[in-house]
C-alpha cells in the first residue's frame, strides 16, 4: 500500500517509491538521501504533526509536513511482535524442557 510520507504514524516503516515536488525542494529532498528505493522509518511526529522525524540512511532527519507531503512511500507490514521487542529490548528466551508452550 502506497502513501504519502506525511500520513505516517510513529514507527511505520517503508519504502520511498516517488519524491515530487518541484525545483529546490525536490533537490533538497535527494540531497538529503530521500531517493527511491531508500528505507525509513517514521519515528517521532510532533504534537500538532508538524514537523516529524524520519531515519533514513542511518540518520535521524527532520521534515517539514510540507516537505513530507512530496514523498511517496511503499508501506511496509511489519511484525508488530518484532518491533516492540527490538524498541524494548526484550529477547525471545528457549522454554525450559518441562515447561507448557
Amino acid at each position: 500500500m502506497e502513501k504519502k510520507l506525511s500520513e505516517f504514524t510513529a514507527g511505520q516503516e517503508g519504502e520511498v517509491k516517488v519524491v515530487g515536488g518541484e525545483g529546490r525542494v525536490r533537490r533538497r529532498l535527494f540531497d538529503m538521501g530521500l531517493t527511491p528505493s531508500a528505507r525509513i522509518v517514521m519515528r517521532k511526529v510532533a504534537p500538532l504533526g508538524d514537523p516529524i522525524q524520519i531515519a533514513v540512511r542511518g540518520y535521524e532527519l527532520t521534515l517539514r509536513k510540507s516537505e513530507a507531503e512530496c514523498v511517496i512511500v511503499e508501506v511496509k507490514e511489519a511484525d508488530v511482535d518484532a518491533r516492540a521487542r527490538r524498541r524494548f529490548g526484550i529477547r525471545r528466551f528457549k522454554k525450559s524442557k518441562g515447561e507448557k508452550k
